[in-house]
Order: C-alpha cells, then sequence, then structure tokens
C-alpha cells in the first residue's frame, strides 16, 4: 500500500550509484524527489532519468535534490549514471526494503495483462521528512517537468 499524503516519510539508507550509503535523513532541510523506477537503462526508464538531469539545476534553484530508487545493484547504477551522465543520486534497493516500504511493489497492466513488478511512482517529501504529494502510475517522459512545476 502506498504510503499517504501528510504522513512521515519512513527513513532508509541504501547504497548508491558509488556504492556510499545515503539515508533518506542525508537530505534533512531540502525538499526530496523520490522516485520509483523499474530498470536502468531502459527506454521509458532512460527518458525519465535524462529529463530529470536536464532539469537538475532548477531543481536545485528550489532546494530540492533527485533521487531515484530501482531494484538495480549499485554497479548496475554506477554504469546508467555514468552512460548518461546523471548528475543525481541513484540508490541500489535489490531486495526491494524500501520498494515495499513506500508500497510501489505490486500489480499493475502491461501491455494488456497484469503484471506484477514496480508501479512507478514519485513522492515530493517536503524539508521535514514529512509525504507532501505521492504520483503513482507516473508517465516517465512527463515526470520531470510535472515535478518541477509541482514544487
Amino acid at each position: 500500500m502506498m504510503l499517504a499524503t501528510g504522513t512521515k516519510a519512513p527513513d532508509f539508507t541504501l547504497a548508491d550509484q558509488r556504492g556510499k550509503a545515503v539515508s533518506l535523513s542525508d537530505f534533512k532541510g531540502k525538499k526530496v524527489v523520490l522516485y520509483f523506477y523499474a530498470e536502468d537503462d531502459t527506454k521509458g526508464c532512460t527518458n525519465q532519468a535524462q529529463r530529470f538531469a536536464e532539469l537538475q539545476p532548477e531543481f536545485a534553484d528550489k532546494n530540492a535534490v533527485i533521487v531515484g530508487i530501482s531494484k538495480d545493484t549499485a554497479e548496475s547504477h554506477k554504469n546508467f549514471a555514468e552512460k548518461y551522465s546523471l548528475p543525481f543520486t541513484i540508490l541500489a534497493d535489490p531486495d526491494k526494503k524500501v520498494i515495499n516500504m513506500y508500497g510501489v511493489w505490486g500489480e499493475k497492466k502491461l501491455y494488456g495483462k497484469t503484471v506484477t513488478g514496480l508501479i512507478r511512482t514519485t513522492y515530493i517529501i517536503d524539508e521535514d521528512g514529512m509525504i507532501e504529494k505521492v504520483f503513482p502510475n507516473v508517465r516517465a517522459a512527463y515526470n520531470a517537468g510535472k515535478m518541477l512545476k509541482e514544487i
């Protein structure tokens, strides 16, 4: 079950694309655009990441950081970030601990079939660690621009 607006965002610690431990609480005092995506180097996820990368300076101007999470490994994230020059944090959750904590793993429709997998979701977390907004089933191509307008 996805987390609700107005609730405290659960803290977590995961490895980033450099293998460094990063916690949600590290970003206290900033807005966090926490986006969950299915897989490194796939068409939709690459498009989404590249758009966040393009808009990253504008997010920074609004005191916001971008954090992506998928079930890929830190090594996969490292290759993905280097290949596309991604300037933001990407966290590895191969055990799906945080993915499950945030309720973004479940049944979804894919090409007309019901499958179990990651539900592309973005959370906006405020400077005090509270969930400000939740966007389930986001469209990869428009996610970054929409999030910039929301904050």
